[in-house]
């Protein structure tokens, strides 16, 4: 059977970057691996980011959104079946920060997948430079989402204080509260260090960490359009003018609730440039391919504050 691992963690935790640290790991143990990308956006920069692990052992496929829940689920179940009839070995489910868990773990269950697919480790990625309280909303979201997870691996903890961990799994463990959910994440089920420092030890224990089987109460997050993106193409901002823009209207109450903004430009040379911005961390590292595009991400988006910083969005929908 193909086992299938599940890479959840709230917007902007840094999924994308511990999945290509983890594929390159399963590549050298020999294993035949598919990504799948499984994102509400219309538009999939993380596909493009992860683009050079592509190879002989290595495909990547997407399902795309811009419909309802039931829409999704049914394009998910239709990729997963066309994907076992391949030959993977491994299969890597990589959604947006806003996902139904429930929906992975239910179409496992379903003909014929679940004489195709184990489940594997569902891997939760926290931020421990996580802005709290947050939002009802994303209070919910962070809990759903880690509810059920294996291992809880800490991103950006060379960026913060010794005990920031610690004080977002407090906060992680009363938001499952809040859900009604019964599990208690403890100090021995997270991993907290440098991802730059992590061995093949660490990550072995990472894929063999499994998934646990918690309810708690449900909320329609997705079909009540909560969040939105904004999209802003083809504007062809130099590296510091993005810069400037994407922190002048991350910290204004104008251009509503910011949760991330992640944009590309070219850096001048031939090269392109990714930037990352949510309200506690900034970063920015050169990419090999890359796309003239900016995408906000939030709940209550300031559209029109947002188009006189950015210029007009090319499209806005409801993650």
């Amino acid at each position: 059977m193909i086992t299938i691992d599940l890479i959840t963690g709230f917007l902007g935790s840094g999924k994308t970057t511990f999945l290509r640290k983890y594929v390159k790991y399963l590549l050298a143990q020999g294993e035949n691996i598919c990504i799948l990308e499984n994102d509400y956006g219309a538009v999939n920069v993380d596909m493009m980011l992860l683009s050079d692990l592509i190879g002989d052992r290595c495909d990547m496929e997407m399902v795309a959104g811009g419909c309802d829940s039931d829409c999704h689920r049914r394009r998910f179940k239709s990729k997963l079946i066309e994907m076992g009839m391949i030959g993977y070995t491994h299969v890597i489910v990589e959604p947006s920060g806003v996902f139904d868990v429930d929906e992975f773990y239910d179409s496992l269950h379903e003909e014929p997948l679940n004489r195709w697919y184990k489940a594997g480790a569902q891997i939760t990625i926290v931020d421990a430079g996580l802005s709290i309280p947050l939002s009802d909303t994303s209070q919910y979201v962070f809990a759903s989402e880690a509810a059920n997870a294996g291992k809880i691996l800490f991103s950006k903890t060379q960026l913060n204080p010794p005990e920031a961990p610690s004080k977002i799994l407090n906060y992680l463990n009363e938001s499952l509260k809040k859900i009604n959910c019964k599990r208690q994440i403890s100090e021995s089920e997270i991993m907290a260090k440098d991802w730059d420092t992590l061995t093949d030890a660490d990550f072995k224990e990472l894929e063999s960490s499994g998934f646990k089987d918690y309810s708690f109460e449900k909320q329609q997050v997705m079909d009540a359009h909560k969040y939105e993106s904004l999209y802003f193409m083809e504007k062809e901002f130099a590296p510091d003018e993005l810069k400037e823009k994407a922190e002048s209207a991350i910290n204004d109450p104008d251009c509503g609730g910011i949760i991330r903004i992640k944009g590309f430009c070219k850096d001048g040379t031939d090269g392109w440039q990714e930037l990352n911005v949510t309200k506690e961390n900034f970063t920015e590292a050169p990419i090999e391919n890359g796309q003239d595009i900016v995408i906000v991400i939030g709940e209550h988006l300031g559209k029109e504050k947002l188009s006189a910083i950015f210029g007009e969005p090319a499209e806005v929908h409801a993650d």
